[in-house]
């Protein structure tokens, strides 16, 4: 989407210029003239030519997004018609690529699309839960709630990751930093010392013969090591696009000891959750499982519950439906059948969210803290050893002078 540039005449007569993003020079005009200004003349503004979408603008934060609707939301209330709400949103949202897209969206309103047929198209950036949750919003008159609720689902999903990413912050600052250490051990200390023993001609101990041969190697050919951690990033990048290759690796990641209670009770919790949202929201739980099923990062898990709506169709509970499958423990079977038995699942799918959050960032907590001492550890070890294999052929060259 090109930027154009508007000369614009303010209320105290002065003439200025700015750059306005639009898809045509006239929605650009009126941009301008919706915010009170007088276009005296519009162009492209080719001097931005490298700034459409380029960069870090293309990436959306879920914050922005949040932000959005929170903004939406506070206009609805207040009475302003969608259209106009959007385009009071869409002049003061900085990141490019959200403003884009808000602009596509606001002129397929403006030719009579719904506000959730707008938004399909970009179901992988809002998620299909939030195109779902304003179909419901239309439908039962009350965009704002449903809005609303959608708003809350998605700060507690942006806290939850959040909180996983700060745990997890510290142990991968110690990581990096001890092979950085060992780098500078490997690449500037230790070739030097051999250096130093070759010229004493002395039988050196097998751990230094191999650490220096290793650390020799290292600092000549640096470039083969970054060239072979380039192509085995670019290869899982590439491996990571193909749904049999994230199937497996979804289905490795449940046979690990620890790790699969973390990632199968988190898929059990945002399931959980979309579930509850969307029922809420007034959406049946025939059309809602499936939306709900597909917001389960572990394809494994997807796999395994495609065939739950099946089962509703046949007449089958959620419970009898998600015991089928297989997927899901006992108790969070046994919460979902007491919730369907006293009328209130979506309440009980709420609560169920959130016992599998605390059960899940309490062992998150545990992990890191099961990790510092062990990364400590090892790297002390690796140190440890290729210092006694600098100094123990030292202490030799000393008794021998002797």
């Amino acid at each position: 989407m090109p930027y154009y540039l508007c000369r614009i005449a303010g209320e105290d007569g002065r003439v200025d210029s700015r750059s306005v993003l639009a898809p045509s020079a006239e929605e650009g005009r009126k941009m301008s003239e919706f915010e009170g200004l007088l276009v005296l003349s519009i162009r492209r503004d080719w001097k931005r030519l490298g700034k459409q979408g380029f960069g870090l603008g293309r990436k959306v934060k879920d914050k922005d997004i949040i932000l959005f609707n929170q903004e939406l939301v506070a206009l609805i209330k207040a009475g302003y018609p969608i259209l106009k709400g959007l385009d009071a949103i869409t002049a003061r949202v900085k990141n490019v690529h959200l403003r884009e897209i808000l602009i596509k969206v606001t002129g397929e309103v403006k030719r009579g699309k719904a506000l959730s047929e707008a938004f399909l198209p970009y179901e992988k950036l809002f998620s299909p839960v939030y195109t779902a949750s304003l179909m419901a919003g239309e439908k039962s008159g009350n965009l704002a709630g449903s809005i609303g609720r959608y708003i809350q689902y998605a700060k507690v999903i942006t806290q939850t990751r959040a909180r996983i990413k700060s745990a997890m912050t510290y142990p991968t600052i110690l990581i990096v930093f001890s092979f950085i250490l060992i780098g500078l051990l490997v690449n500037f200390v230790l070739p030097n010392f051999a250096d130093f023993y070759k010229s004493f001609e002395a039988e050196l101990p097998w751990i230094t013969r191999l650490i220096m041969a290793f650390a020799l190697i290292m600092s000549r050919h640096w470039y083969i090591l970054v060239a072979a951690f380039l192509a085995v990033a670019f290869l899982i990048y590439r491996l990571r696009r193909r749904p049999d290759f994230r199937f497996h690796l979804d289905r490795a990641k449940l046979r690990v000891p620890y790790g699969r209670t973390i990632w199968l009770e988190s898929g059990i919790s945002l399931f959980s959750r979309t579930l509850g949202l969307l029922l809420e929201a007034g959406i049946s739980l025939l059309a809602a499982i499936g939306i709900a099923i597909q917001a389960v990062p572990n394809a494994w898990i997807v796999k395994h519950m495609e065939d739950v709506p099946d089962h509703i169709k046949n007449g089958e509970s959620l419970s009898e439906s998600l015991t089928s499958a297989g997927t899901f423990p006992a108790l969070a079977l046994d919460m979902v059948r007491i919730g369907e038995s006293s009328a209130n699942l979506q309440g009980m799918l709420g609560d169920m969210a959130d016992f599998y959050d605390e059960r899940v960032r309490g062992k998150i907590e545990t992990l890191v803290t099961l990790i510092e001492p062990v990364v400590i550890i090892m790297m002390g070890l690796v140190v440890a050893a290729m210092l006694l294999s600098v100094y123990i052929p030292i202490f030799n060259i000393i008794r021998i002078a002797r």
